[in-house]
């Protein structure tokens, strides 16, 4: 999905420790759809770990409703990290079992296989893809062959268009890129308004897994991002009309609200932010937290 901000990311390592202590363990799996990929789409088998204080952790659980995965994949909520560092030692099982002397750090999401008790990927735009193409055959087709190049752009959209201009116009001020790349999301921002201006969902009439990457997007853009930019900087974000209102849209489907935890987000932020508040702090583009849904408990 999205990845976090680099300046907001609250795995990221002190200067002074040693990258290959600190850095998380790649773990690249994939669901194959045959015993011969070692990993195969076995209901009941794997277990997927997210956390409700992470946007992009959202997008995974929007996957695993809308798709109905509920009786085949269990998905396991984490509690908010003990501490703004991201880690989850819960987790610390699978990593270990997944490489030998690893300690650390435990990141989520985490698609672990319950045979084994082993890590099998954390990667986001991968667990999605097999979440959705491996398992189930209800809810929409999010990740049909002929959209598979244009989800993929989508995803490059939301990481170096939006999210990473988003970063850098919220650096503290006189930063010498800040009001280019206040310009550059901006100019992002208005191709997806032109694209919902003609069509109800970002690649055209049906939903997709380019819609649950776009609003995880706006959900960062607007519970994160903002708190770093001036007021006028949100008011022109806020000026996309479409954009925001198919945002709206998406809130009130049940899949898109049901595990969405705003205040959660928020916390999370403020608790690992290192950087200042600006006036956008106080304009708010859309109420998050306006379906709060007393959904059964995730497993944990």
């Amino acid at each position: 999905m999205t990845g976090l901000p680099e300046n907001h990311r609250q795995d990221r390592p002190t200067p002074d420790a040693d990258p290959d202590e600190t850095a998380p363990l790649p773990l690249r799996g994939r669901i194959g759809d045959a015993a011969a990929s070692g990993y195969w789409p076995a209901p009941g088998r794997y277990r997927l770990h997210v956390s409700l204080s992470c946007p992009d952790c959202l997008g995974l659980a929007v996957i695993h409703r809308l798709r109905g995965l509920d009786a085949v994949v269990d998905l396991c909520e984490l509690p908010d990290p003990p501490a703004p560092d991201g880690h989850y030692p819960q987790l610390g099982a699978a990593y270990r079992a997944s490489a030998h002397g690893y300690a650390g750090p435990f990141t989520a999401p985490l698609l672990e296989d319950g045979w084994t008790g082993r890590g099998v990927s954390n990667q986001l735009p991968e667990i999605g893809r097999d979440l959705a193409r491996r398992f189930g055959h209800d809810g929409p087709e999010l990740y049909p062959e002929w959209a598979a190049p244009r989800i993929a752009a989508i995803e490059e959209l939301c990481a170096h268009g939006i999210n990473e201009p988003a970063q850098r116009a919220g650096l503290p001020a006189p930063a010498p890129d800040r009001a280019a790349a206040l310009r550059r999301l901006l100019a992002n921002l208005a191709e997806l308004e032109h694209r919902l201006r003609a069509h109800r969902f970002v690649l055209g009439e049906e939903l997709t897994a380019a819609d649950v990457q776009v609003f995880a997007t706006l959900l960062w853009l607007d519970l994160v991002h903002r708190w770093h930019l001036d007021a006028d900087a949100v008011h022109e974000i806020a000026g996309y009309r479409a954009l925001w209102s198919y945002a709206r849209r998406l809130l009130e489907l049940p899949a898109f609200h049901t595990d969405l935890r705003a205040d959660r987000v928020e916390r999370r932020h403020h608790q690992g932010c290192r950087g200042s508040e600006d006036a956008g702090a106080a304009v708010r583009i859309i109420d998050w937290s306006r379906h709060r849904v007393a959904a059964a408990p995730r497993k944990r």
